[in-house]
């Protein structure tokens, strides 16, 4: 039996949820689907059953602050060069270009709408 991946949940905090949800509909052309748990408010990234890669959301809730420190997340893309390029216009800042990361692809860098600092992963 295969080993499975560890990583099944991620969490993006989100002072302001609405411009979060914006920022990364934005940059990774997706539809994200907002829910509330109790005091959690969610707004969750697209995923599928049994599809590979971990399933995440943004959130906001007053335990969880916005963090350019910590963990890094890697978001996977088709084309890392056009995903940063709408980073700027949705209120993100770049903080690397696209580079090659050897038999593992390719990586960039950029600060969200909300001060988090995530990457974006690419085979190509």
């Amino acid at each position: 039996m295969a080993q499975r991946n560890p990583v099944v949940w991620f969490e993006i905090p989100a002072a302001d949820l609405d411009r979060a949800t914006r920022f990364y509909e934005r940059v990774l052309g997706v539809t994200m689907q907002r829910f509330e748990m109790g005091p959690l408010l969610m707004s969750w990234f697209p995923m599928a059953e049994g599809a590979p890669g971990a399933a995440g959301t943004l959130i906001h809730n007053e335990a969880y602050t916005p963090s350019h420190e910590g963990t890094l997340i890697y978001i996977s893309v088709d084309d890392i060069d056009a995903a940063l390029g709408r980073v700027a216009e949705a209120g993100g800042k770049v903080l690397q270009q696209k580079q090659e990361i050897g038999e593992f692809g390719f990586m960039g860098l950029f600060e969200d709408s909300e001060g988090n600092r995530v990457a974006l992963h690419a085979d190509e």
